[in-house]
């Protein structure tokens, strides 16, 4: 019988229920279905993302560019449809539009060679101007109705909206291949030691680039989300997600460094963050509530492990010193 052992993840779906609990006492309104409803509809885009994200980061990488891929997405779908394509067409151009994007950042990274920090804060400028390049200042609002009531309606005699559907498909799809398969191996081998992941067979570079596709598209599917949810594509779309995506798969237990990581924990991490501006919200805080959090849950996420990390250091040495 597996010893079970008390992890990251393990607390953080610790503060997520205390969180929820708490959110109950400050708000009458936050243990309500219909907030319930909000919060999961709040946060689909962050979490589909953060999907992909997990991957890159327990492979070591990291992606900056992901808001901007999503608002270039919606951005394509907006244009396209504008111009005449039909919705269901527009929707497939978003699709492959933020695949080509994480293609290019996966081909600057694994073949050019350059760091996926600064390519990603590169790209991150260049999908935003695009979005721009293609809408102008103007955004695209007139959609069909049969599309974006998925957006803001919910699934027939339940409280969860739609986007609940592609959020748990894509999450279980995302686990079983993480945890269980060969991909999932070779990803987490990677992100310990890359040198020593080439040595043994595993083919990093194709390994990488397929993970920054995946990114990209995980990004266009959230574009798609975004776009019908606010029933608009605009150029201005999902300022600050990048920031979001990020504090929750940190938050959630993947390590800065590769190697470490749980879906568990970061779809924890994801509603806890939900949890936690949808109280804001309810307590009338600042309209930037998703920032403020996302920062103060990166910093928990560095700095708490760093911490916990010199002071068992610390232990280590005085126990060998008394002894």
């Amino acid at each position: 019988m597996k010893k079970f052992t008390f992890g990251w993840d393990h607390g953080v779906t610790i503060f997520l229920v205390l969180t929820v609990v708490l959110g109950g006492f400050i708000s009458e309104y936050f243990a309500t279905i219909d907030n319930l409803s909000f919060v999961i509809q709040d946060i689909a885009e962050i979490a589909i993302i953060a999907l992909a994200m997990s991957y890159l980061i327990i492979a070591g990488e990291i992606d900056l560019s992901v808001a901007s891929i999503l608002s270039l997405s919606s951005a394509t779908i907006g244009f396209l449809f504008r111009n005449g394509t039909s919705f269901e067409m527009a929707i497939v151009g978003g699709l492959i539009v933020g695949l080509l994007c994480g293609l290019l950042n996966g081909y600057l990274v694994t073949v050019i060679g350059l760091p996926s920090l600064a390519v990603t804060i590169g790209t991150l400028a260049l999908f935003r101007g695009l979005c721009y390049a293609l809408l102008g200042n103007e955004p695209v609002n007139e959609l069909p109705e049969n599309w974006i009531v998925l957006g803001y309606e919910n699934i027939p005699g339940t409280f969860l909206p739609w986007s609940t559907i592609p959020l748990v498909i894509l999450a279980a799809i995302a686990w079983i291949v993480l945890h269980y398969t060969r991909i999932g191996r070779w990803t987490f081998a990677i992100g310990i030691n890359a040198e020593a992941a080439k040595f043994s067979g595993i083919p990093v570079a194709r390994m990488k680039l397929g993970l920054f596709a995946m990114t990209g598209l995980m990004s266009g599917v959230a574009g798609v989300v975004y776009t019908l949810r606010f029933a608009s594509a605009s150029p201005d779309g999902a300022v600050g997600y990048e920031l979001g995506v990020i504090a929750a798969v940190l938050f959630g237990g993947v390590s800065i460094a590769g190697g470490i990581g749980t879906l568990w924990g970061v779809l924890a991490a994801v509603f806890a963050l939900g949890a936690i501006r949808s109280v804001l919200q309810l307590i009338d805080f600042s309209a930037n509530a998703l920032l403020i959090v996302s920062g103060a849950l990166l910093l928990i996420s560095v700095v708490v492990p760093r911490a916990i990390e010199i002071a068992q250091s610390r232990r280590k040495s005085t126990f060998v010193t008394n002894k």
